[in-house]
């Protein structure tokens, strides 16, 4: 049989199960937190001392940024094994939203780097623990042939960009806006610390999610609830004991390094700690699907599925190594080749980084209907079809910004219309890629790693963003239409191998069903 809607469904939210506007809001929060912080991070890194940023140049910056994004979503892998042995699901969102505030409340410290550091190491954390989680509780929402369920991931996904579109524009504002610069300076201060504002806002907002997630907490049910990997009392104390030596052992090499570094043994710098990120994400890759490939309990249904979920991690790899660029190498050209007026009046570059999300609220309904009205007629595209396009999508985006990196060259500062008709291409591919993706993964995981299957779809993203960070760093020694041509190129090149796979992949998906 093909989907269906179940019998006296819940629809109590817009035709949706109630629990999903539980876990709408505590997304929306939660990117509120994440997105005005990736607004305005390279850009601080960057910013001169005398302006209150850190003064560094963009090859460190974008080592930094690249391994703090590549960790953010490291630590999903990490954070789906919590929730499945330790936590439960829904535990695992809260103590990562915890985690974050905590960090966000770190990055308003105005004192150099002392608490700049710890801030992104505890939301690498928190993250890592709350949104593969998050995500797969809204899988349990839906029985796998619920014809509800893409839909129901395209509403969930418009959350996550209404804190995406209003956070740029809030903390860019108190970060770079002139005008809160005023403010302060009339309060008698320092105007140079608006950055740290920024950041602060963003601690608000984490919280008022968690405010909201203890208090809607019934509306989930029993979703999230069950430990599978603890199914007695002394599995449960084993999984935790793991868990304390595995932190503890974190712990101890921080510290190791920490003492080696303060007396000259050895130099821990932002380019050494890039590069052993490269290495340790090219070993959590190999090794990870190394040991999904070979381990004995899987079944051959299982088996089918897995092989699919290795095609469309690499389909999104490659997606968000060039998509997640928006947050630093656009973000880049947004601050030093934009003309950043309308009508007239500036704004902060950070601003446009809302143009993604904005348009993700307004096509995510209309991408919801497209897949449900073909859907009853039989005639949805395939998720690994969808992905193509998506990257065929994101290419086209790119292709784009050669034009203005071309526009550019001559020192003119271009319109930033070039950028938001980027960011429209790129909003298409991604309605077509991300959403689905998810969804697929909720559907193709064996129920008993849920949490961790989850986790691999956003190590895609983790090693996508490290190679975005890096790509960052190489604006000073390339030029916009090198840099922008080859993604272009990478792009479209994997649109088409995928295209091409389409129907292989689409029998071995029908096999596992």
């Amino acid at each position: 049989m093909g989907p269906r809607v179940p019998k006296n469904p819940d629809t109590a939210f817009f035709g949706h199960p109630s629990g999903l506007s539980t876990l709408f809001f505590t997304e929306m929060w939660e990117r509120f937190s994440f997105y005005g912080l990736r607004a305005i991070l390279i850009l601080f890194m960057t910013a001169p001392l005398a302006l209150g940023g850190l003064g560094w140049g963009v090859e460190r910056a974008g080592a930094i940024y690249g391994t703090y994004a590549a960790s953010v979503y490291l630590m999903s892998l990490p954070g789906g094994w919590v929730a499945d042995k330790v936590l439960g699901l829904r535990r695992s969102v809260f103590w990562g939203g915890v985690l974050i505030m905590c960090g966000q409340l770190c990055l308003a410290i105005p004192h150099g780097t002392f608490f700049f550091y710890p801030g992104l190491i505890f939301i690498a954390l928190g993250t890592g623990m709350l949104k593969p989680n998050i995500s797969a509780l809204v899988g349990q929402l839906y029985t796998p042939d619920d014809v509800r369920r893409d839909a129901g991931f395209s509403i969930y996904y418009m959350g996550i960009n209404v804190g995406a579109t209003f956070s740029p524009l809030i903390c860019g504002w108190l970060a770079q806006g002139v005008g809160f610069q005023h403010i302060l300076a009339k309060l008698g201060i320092d105007p140079t610390t608006s950055w740290h504002f920024g950041f602060g806002f963003g601690a608000l907002g984490m919280s008022l999610g968690l405010l909201q997630y203890v208090l809607t907490g019934k509306r989930l049910g029993n979703a999230g609830l069950a430990v599978f990997g603890a199914t007695t009392p002394e599995a449960a104390a084993a999984s935790r004991r793991k868990l304390g030596l595995a932190l503890g052992g974190i712990l101890v090499v921080i510290a190791i390094l920490v003492v080696l570094s303060r007396s000259g043994v050895m130099s821990v710098t932002a380019t050494r700690v890039s590069g052993a990120m490269d290495f340790v994400l090219v070993g959590v890759v190999v090794g990870f699907f190394a040991w999904l490939f070979t381990a004995g309990e899987w079944t051959s249904d299982e088996r089918k599925r897995l092989v699919v979920i290795l095609v469309l991690f690499l389909a999104a790899t490659v997606f968000w190594s060039a998509f997640e660029q928006a947050a630093s190498t656009l973000n880049l050209f947004a601050q030093n080749q934009t003309r950043n007026t309308i009508f007239g009046i500036s704004y902060p570059a950070s601003w446009l980084q809302s143009v993604n999300a904005l348009l993700i609220i307004v096509l995510a309904p209309v991408a919801g209907w497209v897949w449900v009205s073909l859907g009853r007629k039989g005639k949805d595209p395939s998720t690994p079809a969808k992905f193509s396009l998506g990257l065929f999508f994101l290419g086209t985006g790119f292709a784009v910004m050669i034009l203005a990196a071309t526009a550019s060259a001559s020192g003119q500062k271009v319109s930033p219309l070039w950028l938001v008709l980027t960011y429209f291409l790129h909003t298409v591919g991604e309605l077509c890629l991300s959403p689905v993706g998810l969804s697929a993964m909720t559907r193709l995981a064996p129920a008993r790693v849920t949490g961790l299957m989850m986790g691999v779809w956003f190590l895609a993203t983790s090693v996508g963003n490290k190679i975005a960070g890096t790509v960052a760093g190489l604006t000073e020694k390339f030029s916009g239409q090198q840099i922008f041509g080859t993604v272009t190129v990478v792009a479209l090149l994997f649109a088409l191998i995928l295209a091409l796979l389409v129907r292989p992949i689409k029998r071995m998906m029908a096999k596992s069903q």
